[in-house]
């Protein structure tokens, strides 16, 4: 399976090591082209904003956009998973997102780059040790979204940080950043099949 992963800002080249490692072929994705001769996608970290911008200036919002409607298995972590959203809260004014999961997600809801921090978490039966970095949280779910996996803030209050719609899944934390293939491997074994 050829597996994209756009690859305009972000972490993109761990997910690319984390494709080779579950023995799949990667493809770094910058144009339509690329995206064309991919059977599914990662959408990575980073800022999502400028990816979003990014993918404006290289005529890529609204093919992503209809692969995602048509069926392409779409994996987003962090950023991708706001870039996965129709709704986002504390969104900068106009920003754009390739949507496809009825949710709406707070950017930045655990806080700024000091409040990041590491959990256990329990991921479709299975414990996973998550990195999160500026990330987001599930705030609101359509009624099709399955949560596969939840987190207690500080306050006591829990929310999602890993959910799948479909073909599409996304986490608020970075499985990449781990040498933990679980995430990736559920994408390819579950999502994708």
């Amino acid at each position: 399976m050829i597996i994209g992963v756009l690859a305009l800002q972000g972490d993109f080249r761990e997910h690319i090591e984390a494709i080779h490692a579950c023995g799949h072929e990667a493809l770094e994705v910058r144009r339509v082209s690329e995206l064309d001769q991919t059977q599914a996608l990662i959408l990575p970290g980073g800022e999502s904003t400028t990816i979003a911008l990014l993918a404006k200036n290289y005529g890529l919002i609204e093919p992503l956009k209809k692969r995602i409607a048509q069926g392409m298995p779409t994996y987003g972590s962090c950023a991708g998973m706001i870039l996965l959203a129709d709704r986002i809260v504390d969104g900068v004014e106009g920003q754009e997102t390739f949507g496809g999961i009825d949710m709406t997600v707070r950017r930045n809801a655990f806080g700024r780059q000091v409040d990041s921090f590491e959990s256990e978490l329990d991921f479709a039966g299975q414990q996973l040790h998550a990195v999160f970095i500026r990330a987001p949280w599930v705030e609101e779910l359509g009624s099709e979204v399955e949560v596969i996996s939840s987190v207690k803030t500080p306050a006591g209050e829990s929310h999602p940080v890993a959910v799948r719609q479909k073909h599409l899944l996304a986490t608020s934390f970075h499985p990449e950043l781990t040498h933990d293939l679980a995430v990736h491997r559920y994408f390819f074994d579950e999502v994708c099949k």
